[in-house]
């Protein structure tokens, strides 16, 4: 039985209240199709909410729309989402060392006095330095076992000066300062501080494998691009995909992988789920966060510092992906067509969230399917994007 009762979750407006341009969600519609029907995603779901109401959550293939998804980097914001709340609280700041809270991290490894530098800052913005740092089971299961690991990491540049993507090793860290200060377990305060106030029905972080819902079964589809695709877009055909591996993400399948919480990619969720919580960033119910601090997040881009895969700005906020005026959201995996100020943080495999102030929309795609060519997940990805965002108007 799934904590979250799913089956629950219905659109609360229509796409005609909605301001909704009922041809492109028809083109949208079509494109996912295409790809359900052409086996690479064998089961999908896809969700467009505006004015903190849900309007489109549709499934294909295999899923309904009771099936949640691994919905993995796009967890990040779920984490980034209680260290707002801390920050504001005077718990945290942008410049808190991790060693403060962590007296032993990296203390036995290569670089002590590089370690000694990060900032939650840098772990954030995915500059502090160990994007490869490795941390798995049985070791993440505990709290004693995850600092032990820590202790013997190190950093391959100086913290703030290189980005590079940290999969997994970055958010470890930020989860363990999370509990440090909170005196609990990060997924505990997760649910608690986002998932419970917000009332987001459908989404969750390291449920027992026991009370697991209907979750879609990854699959590995399709074929590698040939040495000529991959070096015509990265000039290279010796491309290193890095940690984040097709194996690798059919171990999610696994209910105890799902259950240990990853707080970097461990999430399950809806598309639903998804899309509501980024209209809950847009709009601050509640005033859940501060909107000093809510902006660094969701508006200011903290690091421009280049992808050493595709020599493109990184525009990273505090915890997320900033579009950018430059032209280039589709290489930030949001499509061509959002504004410069959409935000959002998509997910290995294909899922897809975001939303654009300009707009008010926010867009949620779920797949189950693991495409080994991942050139073509990413066209695809930019292709639903930029078909999502013109379904509702900008505003003037």
């Amino acid at each position: 039985m799934s904590t979250f009762p799913v089956e629950a979750v219905k659109p609360t407006k229509s796409c005609e209240e909605a301001g909704i341009d009922l041809s492109a969600l028809d083109l949208l519609r079509q494109r996912i199709q295409k790809e359900v029907d052409a086996g690479r995603m064998p089961a999908a779901q896809m969700a467009l909410a505006v004015d903190q109401e849900l309007v489109v959550f549709e499934s294909f293939g295999s899923a309904t729309t009771q099936t949640e998804f691994n919905i993995f980097s796009c967890t990040k914001a779920l984490i980034a989402g209680v260290v707002w709340q801390l920050i504001a609280e005077g718990r945290l700041s942008v410049d808190t060392r991790a060693i403060e809270l962590i007296p032993a991290f990296g203390s036995q490894g290569k670089t002590p006095e590089w370690m000694a530098q990060v900032t939650l800052g840098q772990l954030l913005t995915h500059t502090s330095g160990f994007p490869a740092a490795p941390l798995g089971p049985p070791t993440w299961d505990t709290r004693a076992g995850r600092q032990d690991c820590f202790s013997r990491w190190h950093a391959s540049f100086e913290p703030g000066t290189h980005f590079e993507y940290h999969p997994t090793a970055a958010h470890w860290v930020v989860a363990e300062m999370i509990e440090v200060v909170e005196g609990s377990d990060y997924k505990e305060v997760v649910r608690q501080r986002i998932i419970e106030p917000l009332d987001l029905v459908g989404i969750s972080l390291g449920t027992p494998a026991e009370e697991q819902g209907e979750i879609a079964v990854m699959q590995m589809v399709g074929e590698l691009p040939s040495p000529a695709e991959i070096e015509a877009v990265f000039g290279t055909s010796d491309f290193d995909i890095g940690e984040v591996t097709p194996e690798i993400l059919l171990g999610f399948n696994h209910p105890s992988i799902r259950a240990a919480g990853i707080p970097a990619g461990g999430g399950v969720s809806t598309a639903a789920a998804l899309a509501m919580y980024y209209q809950a960033l847009l709009h601050n119910p509640g005033g859940l966060w501060d909107p000093a601090v809510l902006a660094e997040g969701t508006a200011n881009i903290m690091c421009t510092l280049p992808s050493p895969d595709t020599g493109v700005a990184s525009n990273r906020s505090l915890g997320l992906i900033i579009a950018g005026d430059d032209g280039l959201s589709m290489m930030r995996g949001m499509g061509a067509t959002v504004s410069a100020k959409a935000f959002g943080h998509n997910g290995a495999g294909g899922q897809i969230a975001w939303a654009d102030p300009a707009s008010g929309l926010s867009f949620a795609l779920t797949t189950s399917g693991l495409d080994l060519n991942f050139l073509r997940e990413a066209r695809r990805t930019a292709s639903f994007g930029s078909k999502a965002a013109v379904c509702v108007a900008r505003n003037s």
